[in-house]
C-alpha cells in the first residue's frame, strides 16, 4: 500500500510558517547545518522532541580526525575505504577526512571541551578498523553531548535562526518534483505547513525499527519514509550496522559500552572466560564492528549462551570511571562494577548505513531537498561505517549543505508564494489492528530476520508479514505521532528487507548465511531505490 501523504490537508486552509531554509533535525548534522545557513538565510530548525532527544546526544566513543604528526590523512583514508567494503565512493572520502581537522578546530573556538592530556595537548584514543590512535574524545563518554551542546549555545545566539521543538514533521510537501517545505504537527496547534525555498533533512537513523537497539525511541526512520513518499532517491537500505557491545541485562533497556572501551584494552571473553576474539580476526577486540558482532554471535551460540562478557578489569575501577563516567554510572544501576567483574554484552542495532542519496554538496534527487547526518547516504561509509567517522560525517556535509542553501536563496527578490493544493486520502474501509502489537511484532520480526545474519526464506517471510500489516496500517488516517511512527516504520522496514533479499552476497554489514562470500562480480554496486521504479537500479562505485 503505497500512499503519497500520510495525512489529508489543504495548504490554502492551513496555518502556515515561511523560512528560506527549513531543518529538519535537531543532531550535530542538523545544528551544524543551521548555523552554515543562518549566516546568510532565516533559517527554521525543527526537533521532533526536545532539542537533547537525538542520537547525538547518546553518542559516547568520540571523533575521527587526524590531528597528529603520527597520523595521515592516506592512512584515515585507507582505513575508511577498507571497513566500507568496496562501497564507499572516494571522492566523499577524502572530503570528510581532509576538512575534519578545521571542523574541530571551530568547535574548539566556540568552547567545546575535548580530553586533553596532562600537558594540554589533545588526548586521541583508538577504535577498531582503525590503524593509528585519531580519536578525540569530551568528558571521557559523553562527546555527543558535548558537541551539541557546543553547537547548540552558537546557534541559539544567530537572530537568523528560530528553532521549534516537540514538531512533528510527517511529510515533504512536493510541487512539480521540487521541495516546497514540509506538513508540520504539534499538539497545541494541530497541522499547518511550514514553506521553505529549501529544505535539509537531519532526522536521524532507523535503530528503533530493531527490538534490539542503542538508539532513542525516536528514530523511527521518519525521514528516510518521507523522502520515499516525496520521491527522492534511497540508497543501499539493506545497510544497518549493529554494535557489538550494549549492556545485557534480561528483561531492561539496552545501554551502549563504546568501542573506545575496547581500545583502552578491554576484551571479549566468554562465560569460561575465553577470550575469543583472536580465533575470528587478526584485529581481535579492535576488528571491525560487523565482524565482532557476527563473532560474538557465533560464541554465544558455540557456549549456548545469551550474551558474552567485556572484560575491563585491567583497568581498575578508578581508571575505568575516570575514563567512562557514564558508562560506569550505567554499570552501576545493574550493581556491576566493571573494575572488578566482567559486563555482560551483546550485540544491537546502531546506525542505518543507507539512506537518501545525496553529492557532496548534501542535495538529494529532488531539487530544493537536502540530506544530511545518520538519514543521508553520502558515500562516506560504504557497506559499513569505520568507528567515530558519523560525527565528523555529519559536521563536514551539514556545513556544506547549510552553505549551498543558503547561497541558493540569497538574492531572491520574488516573494514566497503559497502553492495551493489538496491532498485526499479515501476513507478506509478495512480493520483496524493494534498498532502497539503490531510496533512490538514489527521490531522483534526485524530483529530475528533482518537482523545480523540473514537468510533468503527468513527475509522472504518477514516481507510477507510487512506487507500484511501494511495492507491495514498504511491505509489509515491517524492524528497522532503514534500512528505515523508506525507507517512510516513499515515502510522503510520493507524497504530494508526487500533490499536485504536482492543483495546475494555477504558485504560488510549485510551478512547473509546462505551467500556467505563477497562477489564483486556481480555486486560491487550500490542498490538505488525510488518508488517510482519500484525495483532497484544497480549504480557502480566511484
Amino acid at each position: 500500500m503505497e500512499r503519497r501523504y500520510l495525512h489529508p490537508f489543504k495548504t490554502h486552509r492551513l496555518p502556515h510558517v515561511v523560512t528560506d531554509v527549513l531543518i529538519i533535525g535537531s543532531g550535530v548534522a542538523g545544528l551544524r547545518a543551521a548555523i552554515a545557513a543562518g549566516d546568510s538565510a532565516d533559517v527554521l530548525l525543527v526537533s521532533k522532541q526536545h532539542l537533547s532527544e537525538s542520537n547525538t546526544f547518546y553518542a559516547q566513543g568520540g571523533i575521527a580526525t587526524v590531528m597528529r604528526a603520527d597520523d595521515s590523512f592516506e592512512s584515515h583514508i585507507a582505513d575508511t575505504l577498507a571497513t566500507g567494503c568496496g562501497l564507499s565512493e572516494r571522492e566523499a572520502v577524502e572530503t570528510v577526512v581532509r576538512e575534519a581537522p578545521a571542523r574541530i578546530e571551530e568547535l574548539i573556538q566556540w568552547g567545546a571541551n575535548f580530553d586533553r592530556e596532562t600537558d594540554g595537548r589533545l588526548s586521541f584514543g583508538r577504535e577498531g578498523g582503525h590503524s593509528a590512535a585519531r580519536i578525540i574524545h569530551a568528558l571521557g563518554d559523553a562527546t555527543g553531548r558535548e558537541l551539541a551542546n557546543s553547537l547548540l549555545r552558537v546557534a541559539m545566539q544567530r537572530e537568523s535562526i528560530s528553532i521549534l521543538e516537540h514538531t512533528f514533521i510527517l511529510d515533504l510537501i512536493t510541487l512539480e518534483g521540487r521541495c516546497a517545505g514540509a506538513l508540520a504537527w504539534t499538539q497545541q496547534r494541530g497541522l499547518f505547513a511550514i514553506f521553505a525555498r529549501k529544505t535539509l533533512l537531519a532526522s536521524g537513523g532507523a535503530g528503533a525499527l530493531f527490538r534490539e537497539t542503542t538508539n532513542p525511541a525516536i528514530a523511527t526512520a521518519d525521514g528516510h519514509a518521507m523522502a520515499w513518499r516525496a520521491q527522492a532517491e534511497l540508497r543501499d537500505m539493506e545497510m544497518m550496522q549493529f554494535h557489538p557491545t550494549t549492556i545485557y541485562i534480561a528483561g531492561s533497556a539496552r545501554f551502549l559500552v563504546s568501542e573506545a572501551v575496547r581500545g583502552e584494552g578491554a576484551t571479549l571473553i566468554d562465560r569460561s572466560g575465553e577470550a575469543f576474539m583472536k580465533a575470528y580476526h587478526p584485529m581481535a577486540d579492535l576488528a571491525p564492528r560487523d565482524v565482532v558482532s557476527r563473532s560474538i554471535l557465533a560464541q554465544m551460540a558455540k557456549t549456548q549462551t545469551t550474551h558474552v562478557f567485556l572484560d575491563c578489569r585491567k583497568m581498575g575501577e578508578n581508571g575505568f570511571k575516570s575514563r567512562f563516567p557514564g558508562i560506569y554510572q550505567v554499570c552501576q544501576q545493574f550493581a556491576i562494577n566493571p573494575g572488578h567483574q566482567p559486563i555482560p554484552v551483546h550485540p544491537s542495532a546502531h546506525y542505518m548505513v543507507g539512506g537518501v542519496r545525496c553529492d557532496l554538496m548534501g542535495r538529494s534527487s529532488v531539487e530544493n531537498l537536502y540530506a544530511i547526518g545518520e538519514a543521508s547516504y553520502t558515500g562516506l561509509h560504504g557497506a559499513n561505517r569505520l568507528a567515530s567517522n558519523s560525527l565528523i560525517e555529519a559536521l563536514v556535509f551539514g556545513k556544506r549543505a547549510g552553505e549551498d542553501a543558503a547561497a541558493n536563496v540569497v538574492g531572491h527578490q520574488r516573494p514566497f508564494e503559497v502553492p495551493r493544493f489538496t491532498a485526499e486520502i479515501p476513507r478506509s474501509q478495512r480493520t483496524e489492528l493494534d498498532m502497539a502489537d503490531v510496533r512490538s511484532s514489527l521490531k522483534s520480526l526485524l530483529w530475528r530476520n533482518v537482523g545480523i545474519e540473514r537468510h533468503g526464506p527468513r527475509l522472504v517471510e518477514a516481507a510477507e508479514i510487512i506487507d500484511f500489516w501494511s495492507h491495514y496500517v498504511l491505509d489509515k488516517v491517524f492524528d497522532s505521532p503514534a500512528g505515523w511512527e508506525l507507517q512510516n516504520m513499515l515502510e522503510v522496514a520493507r524497504l530494508m528487507t526487500v533490499a536485504a533479499a536482492t543483495r546475494t552476497e555477504t558485504r560488510g554489514v549485510h551478512y547473509r548465511t546462505d551467500f556467505p562470500e563477497l562477489n564483486d562480480v556481480d555486486w560491487r554496486c550500490h542498490l538505488d531505490w525510488s518508488a517510482q521504479a519500484r525495483v532497484p537500479e544497480k549504480a557502480p562505485v566511484s
